[in-house]
C-alpha cells in the first residue's frame, strides 16, 4: 500500500500546485478531497497490515482491528477474482474504486493494481491468523456446535442484491439507463459483487440455521466475512460517488445505471452487509455458548 499512498500523495500535491491534471468528472476541490480520503485509507491499510502481524496488534481494541480488517477484506479480497479476470479479458477505462483518470500513465496503473493485489493477498493470509489468535473459540468445531436461529432478513436482502448484480453482469437491461456506457470492467465488477453477495447470504444462512451440520465453522465464517464486507465497503464507497455525479452532472461522465435503482441497490447492500456481520459476531461456537 506504500506505492498507492505515494501515488495518491503525488496526485494531491500535483492538483494543489497545478502541475497534474484533475480526474475525469471532478472539480479541483472535489478531486483533492477524494484523493485526500484515499490517502487516509492507505495509511489505515498500512497500519492494519502491521497490526495483523506484530505483537502490539494484539493490544489494540479488538473491535477496531476487526472492523478495519472486515472493510479491507471487503474492498480488496473480494475483487481478487475481478483482477484475475480483467488480466485475461482486458478491462475498460473504469477503475474499480471509481474516479479514475483516463490519462493515468500505464506504470501508475500497474503500481496501483500491484498495491491492491498485494494488500488483498496479504489480508487473505494475515486476517485468519489474527482472528484465530485473538478469538480462537469462534473458529473451532462444526456448524451445528452453535445454537440454531432463524436466518436473518439480511441474508434475503443480500441474495436479492446479488441477483440484481448477476442479472446486470449477464446483460440485463432493466434498471440500466445508458446501456452503451457499460464496459468490460463494469460487467466483471457486477459479476464479482453479485457472487460475493450470494455467497455471503448463503454463509449467513448456514451459520444461523446450523446446517449442513458437519461443515467446519471456518468455511461459512470466511465467506460470510468477505461477502458482508464486500456489500458494505463497496456500496458505502460507490453510493456517495454516484450521488455526487448525479448532483453535479458532469458532461464527461455518464453512469450506466438508473440513479433511483442503483441508489436503492447500494443502500440495501450497505444495510444488509452491516446486519450480516452483526449476525456473524453474535453467533457463538460451542465453547463460547457453553461459557455464556
Amino acid at each position: 500500500m506504500s506505492l498507492y499512498l505515494l501515488i495518491k500523495l503525488s496526485w494531491v500535491v500535483g492538483a494543489l500546485t497545478g502541475v497534474l491534471p484533475i480526474g475525469k468528472g471532478f472539480g479541483w476541490a472535489e478531486w483533492v478531497v477524494l484523493n485526500t480520503v484515499t490517502v487516509g485509507m492507505a495509511v489505515i491499510g498500512i497500519a492494519l497490515a502491521l497490526a495483523l502481524v506484530r505483537p502490539w496488534g494484539m493490544r489494540i481494541p479488538g473491535a477496531l482491528v476487526a472492523f478495519c480488517s472486515w472493510v479491507g477484506s471487503g474492498f480488496l479480497v473480494s475483487v481478487l477474482p475481478f483482477v484475475l479476470s480483467r488480466a485475461f479479458l482486458g478491462g475498460g477505462s473504469q477503475e474499480g474504486g471509481g474516479g479514475a483518470d483516463p490519462a493515468m500513465p500505464v506504470w501508475e496503473g500497474v503500481l496501483v493494481q500491484f498495491s491492491f493485489v498485494g494488500m488483498g493477498l496479504g489480508l487473505v493470509l494475515a486476517v485468519p491468523g489474527y482472528l484465530r489468535r485473538r478469538w480462537p473459540d469462534a473458529f473451532i468445531g462444526r456448524v451445528d456446535d452453535g445454537p440454531r436461529t432463524v436466518p436473518p432478513w439480511a441474508a434475503v436482502v443480500s441474495a436479492a442484491v446479488g441477483l440484481v448484480w448477476i442479472y446486470w453482469a449477464v446483460g440485463g437491461k432493466v434498471g440500466i439507463a445508458h446501456p452503451a456506457e457499460r464496459n468490460t470492467d463494469w460487467y466483471l465488477l457486477a459479476a464479482a459483487w453479485g457472487f460475493w453477495a450470494l455467497a455471503g447470504a448463503a454463509a449467513i444462512w448456514v451459520v444461523a440455521g446450523a446446517r449442513p451440520a458437519r461443515w467446519p465453522r471456518g468455511l461459512p465464517l470466511a465467506f460470510g466475512w468477505v461477502g458482508s464486507g464486500s456489500l458494505f465497503a463497496w456500496s458505502a464507497w460507490k453510493l456517495p460517488l454516484m450521488l455526487y455525479v448525479a448532483m453535479t452532472d458532469p458532461a464527461d461522465v455518464t453512469q450506466p445505471e438508473s440513479l433511483p435503482v442503483v441508489v436503492a441497490v447500494h443502500l440495501c447492500a450497505v444495510v444488509a452487509g452491516a446486519a450480516m456481520m452483526r449476525t456473524l459476531v453474535r453467533t457463538p461456537g460451542r465453547s463460547s455458548a457453553t461459557a455464556a
